[in-house]
């Protein structure tokens, strides 16, 4: 059934709009001021539409659509968010402070690689003992399947996935089994295939470029606008999808010369929409620059976040645990385990030090007196470094499942928000490589060798760097779960459960003071003992036991990743690759 309906776009670039409603065509008016363009017609509730520009007789899909069901060069398709009956009324939201982030693709999680798939797998989530699912990027793209970073459509969810319905399914699911939804989403650069909003405004900074392409125009003439669309898309997901936070891709590629970064401003509105709908809201920033100033409070001049990924975190574990020190993880590798303890202390390792990869001093101390680590998520997987090594091998392909366990237990016994991989919980054998199906044979072609020539500058061979055009790439970056039920993948789940559970039990694992951190370790008898209140972590990374001392004696053995320690008095026996926590008096 048809009814009154308003369209409107904001394209001030052609001179001429006319709005395409199920074939037929309507002119539209424009603002006198602002390129805002607005046509009342009737329409269905689920009418395919779509804008002519100037004397361009293909339509373009709405800047602002919600789904686009024959992809993103087709026509948008209509959707109202509040048609949706929401079964979440009792969810009250949750904080990020001492909860813990799971990292997964919809594409690669399940099978069938769909949103509804994915909500018969949240028993297993809710089992783990995790708080938060955070999903990769769903926005629409070109293409099949890709990680989700060459979005073009911001407001559409991926119709492969299941559209913007099955999405509010998900998050609805995930809230009725205790779950937050943190939605990964991408301001800092457009797709190279499908993009048609610079026909209707300025997007891109004049002359700005970075890793991944044109810059968003933030700053420059007509860039109120391009701000409004991108807070507007953080609030869509917020409020109408009932997302409980989001993390922001790569902004330290947001570039903006305005007093008021755009990062600030939107966390101005995502406080002011949480006391609106009455419960917390979540802004994560993955950012590179080291600054603590992302998450230090606005009144204190900072720009307000809720958290920030922590790389350093991830660069020293790895480089503990593998023994690798090339490109960036060299300075944690010189470091030793006193590059783990630093992060653990001061939430950077590059705080303003010498960074032999870049070149130059990098970072900036965090005052850990005001910062609480919780505000730093810490984590040994993640998509990026698993998935931009040159054949996205997890770290389970390099080392032991008992330096796996290891891994894991200084992941969840840390002061910072931990966050796992999907699949590290049980040490997946299962890559995850870089995949991407554009349909345009030169784009893929340019992918695929572009991938080769990044890891041929760094000595491997073209060879075994997987083509991402290629079909199976997607396909053995599945998650194979069958594996839960063959060891060693059912005991490191177990390993991972049981931290879990313990450290919701003893609020000591919890606490985020990073003032009253402390660490303690050998590098050349490869063990750490990091103190939590009154418990201590125990870790040895050495091939053969180890007897180390403690400053108090340990009275009871909470949780071991293999055969207990042997406790007397002040000193513990440690067996070989493995860890523990230890009660104290």
């Amino acid at each position: 059934m048809s009814a009154p309906a308003e369209f409107a776009v904001w394209a001030p670039l052609p001179e001429k709009v006319q709005l395409q409603v199920d074939g037929v065509v309507h002119d539209m008016r424009r603002d006198d001021e602002g390129g805002w363009w607005r046509a009342e017609v009737e329409a269905g509730a689920e009418a395919d539409y779509g804008f002519l520009l100037d004397d361009n007789g293909t339509p373009r899909p709405d800047p602002r659509s919600r789904r686009q069901p024959e992809g993103v060069h087709g026509l948008s398709r209509r959707f109202d968010p509040d048609s949706y009956e929401w079964g979440d009324r009792a969810w009250t939201g949750r904080p990020l402070a001492g909860g813990v982030v799971y990292e997964l693709h919809i594409g690669t999680f399940t099978p069938e690689g769909t949103l509804d798939a994915a909500i018969g797998r949240l028993g297993h989530l809710v089992r783990l003992g995790v708080d938060f699912v955070e999903l990769l990027p769903v926005n629409a793209f070109n293409g099949t399947h890709n990680w989700g970073y060459d979005g073009v459509l911001w407001y559409a969810v991926q119709e492969e996935y299941g559209g913007p319905a099955a999405y509010q399914r998900f998050v609805d699911a995930c809230h009725q089994q205790g779950l937050g939804v943190i939605q990964d989403v991408v301001y800092n650069h457009l797709g190279p295939s499908g993009n048609y909003l610079p026909e209707f405004f300025p997007v891109f900074a004049e002359g700005g470029a970075n890793t991944w392409g044109n810059s968003i125009n933030l700053s420059g003439p007509d860039s109120d606008e391009v701000r409004r669309y991108i807070i507007d898309n953080a609030l869509m997901w917020l409020r109408d999808m009932h997302v409980d936070g989001l993390r922001l891709d790569a902004v330290h590629a947001l570039v903006d010369e305005r007093a008021t970064h755009v990062l600030e401003e939107m966390a101005q509105e995502v406080d002011k929409l949480s006391v609106a709908v009455g419960r917390p809201l979540t802004l994560i920033a993955e950012s590179d620059l080291n600054d603590p100033r992302m998450v230090t409070p606005r009144v204190a001049g900072g720009m307000g976040l809720t958290a920030q990924w922590s790389d350093d975190f991830h660069h020293a574990l790895h480089a503990t645990l593998t023994g690798e020190g090339q490109g960036y993880y060299a300075d944690f590798a010189a470091a030793g385990l006193g590059g783990v303890a630093k992060v653990l202390t001061d939430a950077f390792f590059h705080d303003g030090m010498w960074s032999s990869f870049r070149r130059r001093h990098h970072g900036r101390p965090v005052d850990t007196a005001s910062l609480p680590g919780w505000k730093f998520l810490g984590y040994l997987q993640d998509h990026d470094q698993i998935g931009n090594r040159a054949v996205g091998d997890r770290i389970s392909a390099t080392v032991s499942p008992g330096l796996l366990a290891v891994g894991a237990t200084l992941v969840l016994t840390s002061p910072f928000t931990p966050m796992l991989f999907m699949g590290e919980e049980w040490g997946a054998a299962t890559p995850w490589q870089f995949f991407t199906s554009h349909p345009e044979p030169e784009l893929g072609k340019a992918t695929a060798e572009g991938r080769i020539g990044e890891f041929a500058e760094h000595g491997w061979d073209a060879d075994v760097v997987p083509d991402p055009q290629d079909p199976e790439t997607f396909t053995r970056s599945k998650l194979d779960w069958s594996e839960l039920e063959r060891e060693p993948h059912e005991r490191l789940l177990a390993v991972h459960r049981a931290l879990l559970a313990l450290r919701r039990a003893h609020p000591d694992l919890v606490d985020a003071d990073l003032s009253g951190m402390e660490v303690s370790w050998d590098d050349a008898d490869r063990w750490m003992v990091v103190h939590r209140g009154s418990l201590r972590v125990v870790v040895n990374l050495a091939e053969q036991p180890r007897e180390i001392d403690l400053d108090v004696p340990a009275t009871d053995v909470l949780f071991a990743t293999g055969e207990p320690p042997a406790l007397d008095g002040e000193t513990v026996t440690l067996p070989a690759e493995s860890a523990a926590v230890l009660a104290t008096r």
